[in-house]
């Protein structure tokens, strides 16, 4: 199915890598992209639509624990500049990544997770006129069009994984409220663009930032919703390694993941990676607001654990990701031939330590043997992992997949639970059957 939210004017789109010279003409082109609006299919805003709940949100009894990992049943369909994706909602767009596309490092740009907030995109975006503001408590405020980011100021790239905080909530039990993704709400990309740091010196940032402030173009239709808005702290986002890339993959930014430019968090949660990023303010004080001091926290334990019963009384905003592994070959519920080797393959990451070793079990967890990494692509990417199986005997297997990084964390047995569904780690397992 071509799903028809978006029309995209093509000769705005150049295929090639984005050299200097393509991505000055594509700054220079004048076009547009157009989008149309979607039909609702579940609430398109606040915490209905997979927003987190807030730090005092009531929590399912124990009493609604499923018995096992939910079926979902999804619609594959196809938007504009992308493959057939599982669609969790088309107002605003939340499209989910097939498990198959993670047997290598790299996410293919159409078939790459989406994941917006608010339902007012923006029908337009003039690349002509589109401008990257950067105002506050700086020494001279910027404004800054596209052919200006790609020509004055040095091109960086980094490897590195964009996961959204929600990623297989749909595994948690009890149940909890938000998007119903499965483990495919992640992918790994090549980003190219700015240093947000080379930004911040262009500016001349003044004595006494404390926090930067990011927004993208997007807005809520309702009122009472409040506009996305996320910070970072001076310290971090003056790192060096926060990047504003205009390119994924070495082509043009597409439009579902943050076209023309977009914040990159190496290491953390989605939720910073602000997309169309068009506002970046510089502040002599804490920011505050919705989507930091209500929405998008975790209980303030290292495992951001809590119980239905006993929600935990102090919360802190998501940041880093956690140690985990995932399979992408076989998919759950697969028929595996008795007798044949079999390749089983998975990718690991983690916040930024890189992935030391990941441990397979084709019996459960009695036994465990080691897997075969590949090639690094940095610290902050994917790492590609494999394990040579020899299913023997008819029936039910359950193999699972164990992570440990380089500062020797290691992904746990026991699930974690959290009451907005947040930073899922536990062992993967998945289950198929021998034939």
């Amino acid at each position: 199915m071509n799903h028809s939210l978006m029309n995209i004017d093509s000769k705005n789109r150049p295929p090639t890598p984005p050299t200097r010279r393509t991505l000055l003409r594509l700054a220079a082109a004048g076009g547009t992209l157009a989008l149309l609006p979607g039909c609702d299919r579940h609430k398109s805003e606040g915490a209905g639509s997979g927003a987190p709940a807030s730090s005092g949100s009531a929590a399912p009894s124990a009493a609604s624990a499923r018995a096992g990992p939910p079926t979902i049943t999804r619609a594959l369909v196809k938007f504009p500049e992308k493959t057939e994706l599982y669609m969790l909602t088309d107002r605003p767009p939340q499209l989910e990544t097939p498990m198959k596309y993670f047997a290598n490092e790299i996410t293919p740009n159409e078939a790459f997770f989406v994941r917006w907030h608010l339902a007012g995109l923006q029908t337009t975006i003039d690349l002509d006129t589109f401008r990257l503001k950067l105002t506050g408590h700086v020494e001279q405020p910027l404004s800054l069009s596209m052919a200006e980011l790609v020509k004055d100021f040095e091109p960086v790239s980094v490897v590195a994984v964009n996961q959204c905080s929600g990623n297989s909530r749909s595994y948690f039990e009890p149940q909890v409220a938000g998007g119903e993704w499965g483990n495919g709400a992640v992918g790994n990309a090549k980003w190219t663009g700015v240093r947000l740091k080379d930004l911040f010196a262009k500016a001349g940032v003044k004595a006494g930032a404390v926090d930067v402030s990011l927004q993208g173009l997007d807005r809520p239709v309702l009122p009472t919703t409040p506009e996305f808005v996320k910070s970072l702290s001076y310290e971090h986002a003056n790192d060096g390694e926060v990047i504003v890339a205009y390119a994924m993959n070495d082509a043009p930014m597409p439009i579902l993941n943050g076209h023309p430019l977009r914040l990159i968090v190496p290491g953390w949660f989605a939720t910073y990676w602000v997309k169309s990023l068009t506002d970046i303010k510089v502040l002599p004080e804490k920011f505050k607001g919705f989507w930091m001091d209500t929405a998008y926290r975790v209980p303030d334990n290292p495992r951001s654990n809590e119980a239905p019963n006993n929600l935990a009384k102090k919360t802190v905003p998501i940041s880093k990701m956690c140690v985990r592994s995932l399979f992408a070959r076989p998919q759950a519920g697969e028929q595996v031939k008795a007798g044949q080797a079999y390749e089983v393959r998975g990718m690991a990451f983690d916040e930024g330590h890189g992935i030391k070793k990941v441990d397979v079990s084709s019996d459960g967890g009695k036994t465990w043997a080691a897997a075969a990494l590949g090639r690094d692509l940095g610290k902050y990417s994917f790492h590609k992992w494999t394990y040579r199986w020899n299913p023997s005997g008819a029936g039910p297997a359950r193999l699972m997949a164990r992570a440990t990084n380089n500062a020797g964390d290691t992904q746990p047995a026991k699930p974690k639970w959290n009451r907005s569904g947040y930073a899922r780690n536990v062992i993967e397992a998945i289950d198929v059957t021998v034939v």
